[in-house]
């Protein structure tokens, strides 16, 4: 009898971007060359759209908010990661992004739940979070997808403290697993 846990293929994966698909900043990511890949997270999009899996993003953006950038140059960090990931063969579903800050008292802001639910409207899985994954980097993450009843894993390539982050998200999900990244977790998804 194995010890490894059991886990299952999700119908989507629900992925944070900074931290996650990228590299992240504190100063924020706020131009098209700030905007940089972590090794082997676009190949990791890649194998879950050829699996058949939808790929989503759910992200804070609240450097649009804050006036650090406008909406063009936002527009063209998503477009170089749209054809990033297009050209390692992966293929985004849905895109959600909060463009507010902390303050602005929104619904969508991570961690509540309004873009996984957004998501999961999208992806024809609101009946059946359960058949989602979320992968982040952060606390707000894990309390988003658990707030919206999916299940979550946490990647460990954000710039935050990766030991505090998950030991604070298994005080909501006892079971929850980390990842050095992307690539490492899509590996465990897939039963690699």
């Amino acid at each position: 009898m194995s010890n490894q846990p059991v886990f299952f293929i999700p119908k989507a994966v629900l992925l944070d971007r900074d931290g996650v698909i990228n590299f992240d900043s504190p100063d924020y990511i706020l131009t098209p060359e700030q905007w940089i890949p972590i090794p082997g997270s676009l190949e990791a999009i890649a194998r879950l759209t050829q699996t058949g899996i939808s790929v989503t993003i759910v992200s804070n953006q609240s450097a649009l908010g804050r006036g650090m950038m406008g909406q063009e140059t936002f527009s063209a960090i998503h477009a170089k990661m749209m054809l990033a990931i297009e050209q390692a063969g992966g293929f985004i579903t849905h895109v959600a992004y909060c463009p507010h800050g902390p303050e602005d008292a929104c619904l969508c802001r991570k961690p509540l739940p309004g873009m996984v639910h957004d998501s999961l409207v999208a992806l024809e899985l609101s009946d059946s979070p359960e058949q989602a994954l979320f992968i982040g980097d952060s606390i707000r993450d894990v309390e988003a997808a658990s707030a919206a009843g999916v299940p979550a894993m946490l990647v460990q390539s954000g710039y935050g403290d990766s030991d505090a982050i998950l030991q604070k998200s298994r005080l909501l999900m006892p079971d929850i697993m980390a990842f050095a990244d992307l690539a490492a977790a899509v590996d465990f998804i897939m039963g690699e």
